[in-house]
């Protein structure tokens, strides 16, 4: 576990980090890539043959860390610049590969803290391309909640009300994904932005974990940080519990505690700020502590 003091002009946010990345108990080559540094903690789950998919997680990761500066807040238009900018150099990891037609892709998902200006009161930034997912632990009382939505065909049958959850889990083509890094010239990120001024945990993973493990499964392991539990023993007991239902895909995890911001309450004026960004259709929604258009758990 690592322990990290951010610095914002309304005050420090203390943070407890763990992570683990595991290539599991089928898989020969971990393709998928973690950072977890502040303001940045992201998961990319790479796909394609010859060591495409390790190259493009890879080369994600570090282009959004050589773009955001470390150790203080980023803002939203700078990971949506550093999100094109990954999605350029994935590109190119394809166009290199001496006229032999190859994949490269990966998703990308993650947490960034985020200060629009000087004047505003920091926010966390979910971001999401793919089917890698990022979570709020509520604790015991409010439960797990999934952020992000995820970009893949299942996602959508489940939407259309033509399968359930149980078949979700079970569909032959839930691997199918709708949006990634390097699928094509224009990345379209989702984001939703939430207040940063109460503590906060979030768990960011590949589906290495969640195909091993339900939403339930996942909320019994994290109960244990409720009464005081190291967050490195906890993703230690998800990574052992996923492993031990099959592995059967590289499996990251990225888990993050942030306490309570020494400052007062949110200033009215920054409502305008705490709204979900779809750079799809450039629309601006109620926060997601307010609306239900986030995905349900």
């Amino acid at each position: 576990m690592t322990g990290f003091v951010v610095s914002t002009s309304f005050g420090q946010v203390r943070l407890r980090v763990a992570s683990a990345s595991h290539v599991g108990m089928v898989r020969t080559v971990n393709e998928d890539a973690l950072t977890a540094e502040p303001p940045l903690f992201a998961v990319a789950d790479g796909m394609g043959g010859h060591a495409f998919g390790e190259r493009a997680s890879a080369q994600a990761v570090q282009t959004l860390r050589s773009r955001i500066d470390p150790g203080r807040p980023t803002d939203s238009t700078q990971v949506i610049a550093a999100i094109r900018e990954a999605n350029t150099a994935v590109r190119a990891l394809a166009a290199s590969a001496d006229g032999e037609k190859v994949i490269a892709g990966t998703t990308l998902t993650g947490v960034a803290l985020v200060q629009q200006h000087p004047a505003s009161r920091p926010q966390w930034m979910v971001f999401n391309l793919g089917d890698s997912r990022v979570y709020r632990w509520n604790g015991v009382a409010g439960g797990l909640e999934q952020i992000s939505l995820d970009h893949s065909l299942v996602q959508e049958l489940l939407d259309a009300g033509l399968i359930d959850e149980r078949g979700a889990r079970r569909h032959p083509e839930r691997n199918v994904i709708t949006r990634a890094l390097g699928a094509a010239d224009e990345v379209n990120a989702q984001a939703w932005l939430l207040p940063a001024d109460h503590p906060q945990t979030f768990l960011i993973c590949s589906d290495g974990l969640t195909k091993e493990l339900d939403d339930a499964r996942i909320a019994e392991l994290l109960a244990a940080l409720d009464p005081g539990e190291e967050p490195g023993v906890v993703v230690d007991h998800l990574l052992a519990a996923a492993l031990e239902s099959g592995g059967t895909d590289n499996i990251s995890i990225v888990l993050l505690q942030a306490e309570r911001l020494a400052a007062d309450g949110p200033d009215p004026a920054d409502a305008a700020l705490f709204g979900g960004i779809d750079e799809h259709t450039h629309e601006r929604r109620l926060s997601p502590e307010l609306d239900d258009t986030r995905p349900r758990v």
